[in-house]
């Protein structure tokens, strides 16, 4: 089945289809399901880091993070600027920043692992479309094909009745 579909592609990009192997190919193209539920197949292969990584994403990327951590920076400062004498970590906020850069240093490569898992996904997705419009336009081209036919059958009958009432006529 692989070797055929190779050889469909090269038919393909040479435009080098005879009549027998298009019929072939618009069978094997239009009785065989060409898409994939991308999700579905990601969902299946996706590992425990993978999920925590897109979890990861998805909250680190809401407004509810950013007001929350923003809550959590004033609330830092207030503390450690205001309230307390002897602060854990006094004004210029050594370990805030510490803890910031770790913070970013471990957040960012794993929201680049989650889009780079979404960039393949929709990767395969375009694929997915790029088979679907293939395929579309065989059948339509096979339509068109079948439409030509029937429209020259039905001008041959049209001839015909017209020639048969003529010699009708002139008897």
């Amino acid at each position: 089945m692989e070797k055929k579909k190779k050889e469909i592609v090269k038919m393909l990009l040479n435009k080098d289809i005879d009549e027998k192997d298009e019929e072939e190919m618009l069978d094997l193209l239009v009785n065989s399901p060409i898409t994939v539920d991308v999700d579905k197949e990601n969902d299946e292969k996706m590992t425990f880091g993978d999920k925590v990584a897109d979890k990861l994403s998805e909250v680190a990327g809401s407004w509810t993070f950013i007001i929350l951590f923003c809550a959590f920076l004033l609330l830092w400062i207030i503390i450690n600027g205001v309230v307390l004498v002897n602060a854990i970590d006094p004004y210029p906020f050594i370990l805030l920043n510490l803890l910031l850069s770790c913070l970013a240093a471990l957040q960012a490569p794993i929201i680049m692992m989650s889009q780079n898992r979404q960039a393949k996904k929709d990767m395969i997705r375009n694929k997915n479309d790029y088979h679907t419009d293939l395929k579309s336009e065989l059948i339509l081209e096979q339509l068109h094909d079948h439409i030509e036919k029937v429209l020259q059958n039905q001008n041959k009958i049209l001839a015909y009745i017209k020639e048969i009432n003529d010699s009708e006529k002139k008897d």
